[in-house]
């Protein structure tokens, strides 16, 4: 945990603290709120502040990399509890299972950035070297620090394809600095293999996907496909597609863009679940919270110019 930290970076984060103060008005009840920036293809952003548990166990297929602003922040993960001071780093990989919410009476809030795996391949070794894994999710580097408050200070813009560009050969060099002994290499084949793969599965989120339709476009064999598509991707090929459909819900959930008068239940069926039911059960294992909380918290910030330069650089 991080309790002294070098002036450069201590303005660093006190800048994003008190540019955050006014963002979270209380969207939901007890002061706890979710703000959501506008979205870049595979990249979500979020500020949360929350006084006691703020999410149940889930997971998502993406990696959520973040800071602590203020508070401890306080979580659960790969069989430990885990703590996080301000100035803290979280990374927090791809499919593995983790709660979260305050350890301390004055609350916490932090900014994240939710990453789709795919987004890193072409940073690392040229497309070559597998994801990478951190096993150490509370980190303390003060390069990946200062590209993350870039990217987070401003919650009400949009992300700019050069910011970006940018940022992800950042994030990539700094979770290799951390990642433990890379895997094998990916072969070049399995990866255009695997590509097709997701971008069928995208094509087709609507419905159920069949092993037999991905064996055919790729080549391969259930089982080959399975390791190959978590190799690339850090997830199944089925819950990939599941969490496109639970995306795609979540959207018309958001208050900035859902249909008036949209009903949870045809917010269900139109994202391709059998009912309201199964919508619920599996939003709350990816989220860690039900629909209905989701949209009693959520505030989604309309977009301004993109950022094309930062401050910070």
């Amino acid at each position: 945990m991080v309790l002294d930290m070098g002036d450069e970076r201590q303005s660093g984060l006190e800048r994003l603290c008190v540019g955050a103060e006014p963002a979270l008005s209380g969207a939901g009840g007890g002061g706890d709120a979710i703000i959501a920036a506008p979205t870049f293809p595979g990249i979500e952003r979020i500020e949360a502040r929350f006084a006691g548990q703020g999410f149940e166990p889930h997971r998502h297929d993406t990696y959520a990399i973040g800071v602590t602003l203020s508070g401890v922040q306080t979580f659960r993960y790969r069989g430990e509890q885990r703590f996080s001071l301000p100035g803290n780093i979280l990374v927090l990989h791809p499919d593995e299972l983790h709660d979260g919410g305050a350890g301390s009476e004055e609350g916490l809030r932090y900014r994240m950035l939710y990453l789709e795996p795919s987004l890193l391949t072409p940073y690392l070794d040229e497309g070559r070297a597998p994801l990478p894994f951190v096993r150490q999710p509370i980190l303390n580097d003060d390069a990946l620090q200062a590209s993350l408050l870039d990217a987070l200070e401003s919650l009400d813009r949009g992300l700019d394809d050069l910011f970006v560009a940018d940022l992800l050969g950042d994030i990539a060099r700094g979770l290799m600095r951390h990642a433990g002994q890379p895997a094998k290499p990916i072969g070049a084949l399995a990866r255009r293999q695997m590509q097709m793969a997701r971008d069928y599965l995208i094509a087709h989120a609507d419905r159920a996907v069949s092993s037999a339709e991905l064996e055919a476009i790729t080549g391969l064999d259930r089982f080959a496909l399975a390791r190959h598509f978590r190799a690339c991707f850090a997830t199944s090929p089925h819950r990939f597609l599941l969490m496109r459909r639970l995306e795609r819900a979540r959207q018309m959930i958001d208050p900035g863009r859902m249909d008036q008068g949209a009903s949870l239940a045809a917010i269900a069926a139109a994202s391709g679940f059998a009912d309201q039911s199964h919508f619920n059960r599996h939003f709350k294992k990816a989220y860690g919270m039900t629909p209905g909380r989701w949209a009693n918290l959520v505030e989604t910030r309309p977009a301004t110019p993109s950022m094309q330069l930062s401050a910070g650089r």
